[in-house]
């Protein structure tokens, strides 16, 4: 009984866990609803004089770019905003033929009048973080735009985001994601839907309560001296603009998320490229956490909810280590619920956090009526998306727990640079994109495991038992079945 007391006792904490975290979604659901009741106004700049119109430089930090660079410095060549008051600089750590193009095209944009400089580094030392950092020594701007290189900023984009400094305690202002591949394949469409969940219900939810939200590494303006009094950039996690975005706050530095700015961006179309995405987002959170906790918890500056939400934000990515953790039990689960009567009462109880998923379910409902409208219909292929969405995000809860424990233990691993591939439409092709990594993670062959275990947890529900099977866990065992089952085949596929 000593094993079977140790099962439910991480099975209950992890149950528990994943409980508290659909608490507090509902809380940003209630504020995310309670904030469309306000009117957001903001001062603007006299774009006709000159004199109060603010120097902004765009930094655009890139890394071996090949299909994406020319469409990049392309749209940003088009951004409506006074040209001596622009400088742009490409932060290109490549170590491919893309040098010379980029140079290229950079010296032909300079020649129409665009401040556009290209800036190498000899060595990659912070990544991403250390180009920004290296950049910044000499940017003019007193505002720092930042555009990844699949990101396609709206011409007026400037014109609608510098506005809002006219407030001094502002130090980031962050625009929401769109997805210019949106309906390129199933992969797109839940990696959207998860997007769009975090753009909508999270960033509005925390930031119309004042409480902390992070600038999501593009699409988005800092104030120079914010970055400078918050310590700058460091290279030292893998979500350098989650780093900075706490320790720019705990200055009491406010961010203002614009909900109605949309900025488009491509989708990765390769499950690998998701995978490499998902690891340095999930580890990096974690990494955050550690070297956060203390600094959050001790602070003076905010309030207990601000800290728990703070906390909890943090612990995002902890939520896949809950989630693969109740479903690797969920099986001994089931025979031990059928072994012991006496604990039938336990499972009662335990029987009403499936409150968690119906909380969700409620909450991303409302996400998903604000981007498509409402309806029966629309409500129906909700239904299909957030089922799909679930099975394959707990498709991906090993590679992504193994991120967070490399997270918490501090085992550190190199930037991992999300591969781009231009490609908007189902004709567009992938094959060819020499940036895709060729070796596949060992992770899939367990997660293929992983599927067979599922179908045999769905076997499991037609004989335990004495009244012909218990099928309660059933419909979770499908949802992991179908999950770990995607990733595992796609996985395999995308190596074709």
């Amino acid at each position: 009984m000593i094993l079977e007391s140790i099962v439910i006792v991480i099975y209950t904490i992890a149950i528990v866990l994943i409980f508290m975290y659909a608490l507090a979604q509902l809380n940003l659901l209630y504020n995310y609803l309670s904030s469309k009741k306000k009117r957001q106004d903001c001062d603007t700049f006299d774009f006709s004089n000159s004199d109060e119109i603010p120097l902004v430089t765009i930094q655009l930090p890139v890394y071996n770019e090949m299909y994406v660079m020319e469409r990049l410095l392309d749209n940003i060549a088009l951004l409506e905003y006074p040209k001596d008051k622009l400088e742009i600089q490409v932060l290109d750590d490549s170590t491919d033929e893309t040098v010379k193009t980029t140079k290229a095209h950079i010296d032909a944009l300079a020649k129409t009048g665009l401040n556009i400089t290209h800036i190498t580094r000899t060595d990659r030392s912070g990544f991403k973080a250390g180009a920004l950092k290296e950049g910044l020594k000499i940017a003019k701007g007193e505002f720092i735009a930042i555009f990844d290189a699949d990101f396609l900023p709206q011409p007026n984009w400037l014109k609608r985001t510098i506005p809002y400094f006219k407030n001094e305690k502002i130090g980031v202002v962050q625009t929401r994601w769109g997805h210019i591949n949106r309906d390129y394949s199933l992969l797109t469409k839940i990696q959207a839907f998860a997007l769009d969940a975090h753009f909508t219900l999270e960033q509005v939810g925390r930031n119309s309560k004042g409480h902390f939200i992070n600038f999501n590494g593009t699409a988005g303006v800092w104030r120079k001296a914010c970055i400078i009094d918050a310590g700058n950039w460091e290279g030292d996690t893998l979500t350098e603009d989650l780093d900075l975005s706490y320790r720019a706050q705990l200055k009491n530095w406010e961010f203002k998320y614009l909900e109605d700015v949309e900025t488009p961006a491509e989708l990765p179309v390769v499950i690998s490229a998701a995978r490499s995405q998902q690891f340095r987002w999930n580890k990096g959170g974690a990494e955050n956490f550690r070297k956060m906790l203390w600094r959050v918890i001790k602070s003076d500056n905010i309030s207990t909810k601000t800290k728990v939400h703070g906390l909890l934000h943090l612990l995002n990515s902890t939520m896949f280590l809950s989630i693969f953790t109740v479903a690797i039990l969920s099986i001994p689960m089931l025979y031990i619920k059928n072994e012991y009567a006496h604990l039938r009462n336990y499972f009662y109880v335990m029987s009403f956090f499936v409150m968690s998923t119906i909380i969700f379910f409620v909450c991303y409902w409302f996400m998903y009526r604000s981007i498509y409208g409402s309806g029966f219909k629309k409500f129906f292929n909700y239904i299909g998306m957030f089922f799909t969405f679930f099975s394959i995000a707990m498709g991906f809860s090993l590679h992504n727990s193994i991120a967070v424990i490399e997270g918490h233990i501090g085992k550190r691993s190199e930037f991992v640079r999300t591969p781009k591939f231009n490609i908007s439409t189902i004709r567009d092709s992938w094959k060819g994109n020499k940036y895709i990594m060729k070796k596949m993670s060992p992770h899939v062959i367990i997660e293929g495991i992983l599927m067979l275990y599922f179908a045999f947890g769905m076997y499991s529900a037609f004989v335990v038992g004495d009244q012909g099977g218990d099928f309660g866990l059933f419909p979770f065992h499908l949802m992991l079945f179908i999950g770990f089952g995607y990733v595992f085949f796609k996985s395999l596929s995308s190596k074709v």
